[in-house]
């Protein structure tokens, strides 16, 4: 195991399901002093992929297609759902989630010939399906700006959820495609205190960059909202009408909400973390979850993942509903279109 960094969000590395093998201490080594075990180093590995879109069969999530320019993510939340996805690649849902970032420095041209092929049905993108397209990198890489210019270029609809207040850097991008009905953005808030923020979700954002994030993509015209997600119960579901109230103050137009998910090795990195930063209310925590779960920590059904069943889920929902209702947001999400969308050849130029 690897020692506590205050810097990252999970405290170690668990198996990859799909290995037969893992690595272990010897605890027969009496001077191994886990404390000395350096905290492993970000690295960058590209990614040599030959498509830019991914296709999704899902019922509950709003999108056929996702874009995404990094896989891993160096936010570090301890609780994000995508962890597991690393094990796909050989890595750890653990530290390797945090520290091996998969980047796609080729991805805007690959979107590029994507949506000028005979074949593209104009239809809305989802840019971070999976992991945060705002992610601290992208500061230097700027590969979703890119993509953003590329998808402007096309006028395709995009949404984008981030806990990133970097999004407001391509506030001129993305009004362009919102002068067209093609960009909403949804800031994700899961509290308001900064201290729990900082171990939570380490490499955010802090609430108050996200709020003034909304502001600016808000001024700009862009259609703008919150997710509050994830709702965590005896942790972060008592600030619901605060974060509601905070976001609409900001301009958020509209809300939605992702209550917390522990699908495969997210359940005992959640759970470590836990033990490690609120002992006294880990077991509370952990049998509310299961409350809003029928008994269990994950509940991978369509219809049910993203919201809880039970009792517990409806108090949430009730919640979230009253919050929104007084706070003036909508419920209902933008809705974008494709009846400007044109068709551009790669290395077309603008027709003066």
């Amino acid at each position: 195991m690897q020692p506590s960094d205050p810097h990252r969000g999970a405290g170690f590395n668990p198996s990859n399901r799909f290995h037969a093998t893992r690595r272990e201490a010897d605890p027969d080594i009496a001077d191994l002093d886990p404390a000395e075990e350096p905290s492993p180093r970000t690295q960058f590995i590209e990614d040599h992929t030959a498509s830019a879109l991914a296709r999704n069969d899902s019922p509950d999530v709003g999108f056929t297609w996702s874009l995404n320019p990094y896989r891993g993510c160096e936010h570090g939340c301890i609780y994000c759902y995508a962890r597991p996805f690393h094990e796909y690649l050989g890595y750890s849902a653990g530290l390797d989630f945090e520290t091996k970032i998969v980047v796609k420095p080729r991805l805007p041209e690959l979107l590029r010939a994507e949506l000028a092929r005979p074949g593209w049905q104009p239809e809305g993108i989802a840019l971070s399906g999976v992991t945060d397209c705002y992610q601290p990198v992208e500061r230097r890489l700027r590969i979703t700006r890119r993509c953003l210019e590329v998808l402007a270029e096309f006028r395709n609809p995009v949404a984008i959820v981030t806990k990133n207040a970097l999004v407001a850097r391509d506030v001129d991008a993305l009004a362009e495609l919102a002068r067209h009905r093609c960009a909403a953005v949804f800031v994700s808030l899961t509290t308001l205190d900064p201290e729990l923020r900082s171990i939570l979700e380490p490499r955010t954002s802090p609430p108050a960059a996200r709020l003034a994030a909304i502001r600016k993509l808000r001024a700009a015209g862009i259609p703008v909202g919150v997710m509050i997600a994830p709702i965590i119960p005896a942790l972060n579901d008592h600030e619901i009408p605060m974060l509601v109230a905070a976001a609409a103050e900001a301009g958020a137009e509209f809300a939605g909400r992702v209550v917390l998910r522990l699908p495969f090795a997210v359940a005992p990195l959640f759970e470590e973390w836990l033990a490690r930063h609120f002992p006294d209310r880990r077991d509370k925590v952990l049998n509310q979850v299961r409350d809003l779960r029928e008994g269990r920590l994950n509940d991978p059904n369509f219809g049910a993942r993203m919201t809880g069943t039970g009792p517990a889920a409806e108090r949430i929902a009730q919640l979230m509903a009253v919050a929104c209702r007084r706070a003036g947001i909508a419920g209902k999400w933008p809705e974008l279109t494709t009846e400007n969308f044109r068709r551009r050849e790669p290395g077309q130029l603008e027709l003066l």
